[in-house]
């Protein structure tokens, strides 16, 4: 998957649709790639620093282990595809900047939310597909977060 670049013209990203000046640069599903945009569609982990294999499945670019999480579990992708589904243009509910349409999106009731933004909302941990998450306040929480808040406050936020 790693590639050298030669002395040639340089290639365009299939990521990012820029010009690849690096030396190094990745060839996957017949395209290039910089290092930093061949990357898992779930958990957003750098394809080229995981292995020398990616995987496909419904048109999303996956690492192994998401690959297999889908696979084991056939109404994940569905969730996966409907969460990513292009949309209206709106504002995150953690960063409150704008996602444009075009944009992949997860969501935890009527909030939608980056990608990058996708995670708890105390600890920073990101989540993928089929993690289970929380809600308290319209805030999303791990599960180490929510169960110390309830042995704390006694509050039971909704289970997504």
């Amino acid at each position: 998957m790693l590639s050298v670049q030669p002395d040639t013209k340089p290639k365009g990203c299939a990521g990012c649709n820029r010009k690849i000046k690096d030396r190094y640069l990745l060839k996957a599903l017949d395209k290039y790639w910089h290092e930093d945009c061949l990357k898992c569609a779930c958990c957003d982990c750098r394809l080229g620093e995981v292995g020398s294999t990616l995987y496909t499945k419904a048109n999303l670019i996956l690492c192994r282990r998401d690959y297999l999480r889908l696979n084991s579990a056939p109404d994940l992708l569905t969730r996966l595809q409907s969460d990513k589904l292009f949309g209206v243009t709106g504002n995150c509910a953690a960063c409150s900047k704008l996602i444009p349409a075009f944009e992949m999106v997860m969501r935890a009731k009527d909030n939608v939310y980056h990608l990058d933004c996708f995670a708890c909302q105390l600890c920073n941990q990101r989540f993928c597909v089929g993690d289970k998450f929380f809600l308290k306040n319209n805030m999303i929480l791990c599960q180490t977060d929510y169960e110390e808040g309830i042995i704390k406050e006694g509050f039971t936020p909704q289970v997504r």
